[in-house]
């Protein structure tokens, strides 16, 4: 070894996304973040200043956002050096719209417009030089508003990261906006960052064995990272739950035993399927699919700022008959709460030892040149006849970041055009609200066939807001 590689290795260093479930997360994620210029300032939100502070944060803090995804034999590791940054590709456009006018384009989720695009998301020889990370500043003629698109590769971080991400990157840019000529190190993020994820065999239970419904096996030739589109038209309807609506399901909830987002699931899953069922009635004997995106940290005793993507969607199934006709709400909600609550630090650990072993089950059927090979997928991306596929995102601090201009006015998530998809999601607060736990509306973006008519349920018709509303 000469004496310069010695040099270079010092400068290099990696952690692996095959030791965890983050390699099933090869996908990129996108948002829009819509920041409001009511005083019409000349330096809002300039492209040179959201630029410089997303570059320092990422050399200073967050190295392997600068990195790369790199395949050696059968892992998948992430690479980044502290002496060469792969930096997140920044682009800017000025678009002749007024506030009212763009306000409609994030309404509609215009990703085509507003959001970086990315290349395929799936790693592979052929492709890990990609970028983790994604941003396109879109700038408005009469300097009304400046939306962030932000696009970032899900393997690398879940949710709950890249929010905190967000907020330091928001929290540094405000102390570079603020005048004071400081060095780099002398920035404070209120959020550490770390990477990696710790080893959790010392959790796993060999003896105690589970169902792990959350992934199945489908033919190797079939096995994709991403959702499977099946043959509906998706619509998406945004409804709205007030503070009271809310106050009324946490005393329905207490009084079943069960969490607030136990009961909110089990309204939209069970009369969903009713809808559906009473659209089409010969599909009761298929199945209904529901699962829910679970942040693992507290039960595995980990820090909740560690990147990877330990998230869990935990599934539940039952028979459209019998989720319409077997089971009320109180049963539904302590089905879901059951599903929700069953990922305990020994289920968890046994979840990724399923996975690590049928990857290297997978690896050596591609080595042998097996024809008749299974892999691995997340249940929720496979085609069946009805899903309730949840995300909660309503304690993230999505509206706490404040560049030093102020809070965003509105943050969009995009449309996903897959059935059943169902995200909850935060609102803007009034002044002082302080953060994201405190009350406030939620919104839930659902994704849904055009045939269902959501206000023909007693249940869900009350969270339709009138569009002319708004």
């Amino acid at each position: 070894m000469t004496d310069q590689e010695t040099v270079q290795d010092k400068h290099e260093f990696r952690y692996s996304i095959t030791n965890n479930i983050s390699y099933m997360y090869q996908v990129y994620c996108s948002y829009m973040l819509v920041y409001k210029n009511s005083e019409l300032c000349k330096d809002f939100l300039t492209p040179e200043t959201l630029q410089s502070s997303l570059t320092a944060l990422v050399r200073k803090h967050y190295q392997p956002i600068s990195g790369w995804f790199n395949i050696n034999s059968d892992e998948i590791d992430v690479v980044f050096r502290n002496d060469k940054f792969n930096d997140p590709p920044f682009e800017t456009q000025v678009l002749p719209m007024n506030y009212e006018e763009i306000m409609e384009r994030v309404h509609a989720s215009d990703i085509e417009l507003l959001v970086p695009k990315g290349p395929s998301g799936l790693i592979s020889k052929d492709n890990q030089v990609i970028p983790m990370v994604l941003v396109k500043a879109t700038y408005l003629e009469s300097n009304e508003a400046v939306v962030i698109g932000i696009t970032y590769h899900h393997s690398l971080m879940d949710g709950s990261t890249f929010w905190l991400f967000m907020y330091n990157w928001a929290n540094l840019c405000k102390q570079m906006i603020s005048g004071e000529n400081r060095n780099i190190d002398e920035y404070t993020l209120p959020c550490p960052p770390s990477f990696g994820f710790p080893s959790i065999n010392h959790l796993h239970e060999p003896n105690t064995t589970f169902n792990h419904n959350e992934y199945t096996l489908v033919d190797a030739a079939k096995c994709l990272r991403e959702f499977i589109p099946g043959n509906d038209i998706i619509k998406e309807s945004i409804l709205h739950i007030s503070i009271e609506q809310q106050r009324e399901i946490r005393v329905l909830a207490k009084q079943h035993g069960v969490s607030f987002t136990s009961m909110l699931c089990a309204m939209f899953w069970r009369e969903t399927s009713i809808l559906r069922l009473a659209a089409k009635p010969s599909i009761g004997t298929l199945t209904s699919l529901f699962t829910c995106a679970v942040n693992p940290r507290a039960s595995l005793g980990i820090s909740n700022d560690v990147c990877a993507s330990p998230v869990v969607n935990l599934a539940a199934t039952k028979t459209i008959d019998e989720l319409v006709t077997t089971l009320d709400l109180q049963s539904t909600a302590q089905l879901v709460h059951q599903t929700i609550t069953k990922g305990s630090a020994v289920y968890i650990s046994s979840s990724m030892d399923f996975l690590l072993k049928q990857r290297r089950t997978e690896l050596e059927n591609e080595r042998s040149g097996a024809m008749d090979g299974k892999k691995a997928m997340l249940s929720y991306v496979c085609p069946v006849e009805a899903k309730c596929t949840v995300s909660s995102s309503r304690n993230f601090p999505i509206y706490q970041t404040d560049f030093g201009f102020g809070s965003p006015v509105y943050v969009r998530p995009p449309y996903l055009p897959f059935e059943g998809c169902l995200r909850i999601w935060p609102t803007p607060q009034s002044p002082g609200d302080g953060l994201a736990n405190k009350e406030a509306p939620l919104e839930v973006y659902l994704s849904q066939p055009d045939y269902i008519n959501l206000s023909l349920s007693p249940i869900l018709r009350p969270f339709i807001v009138d569009p002319s509303s708004k």
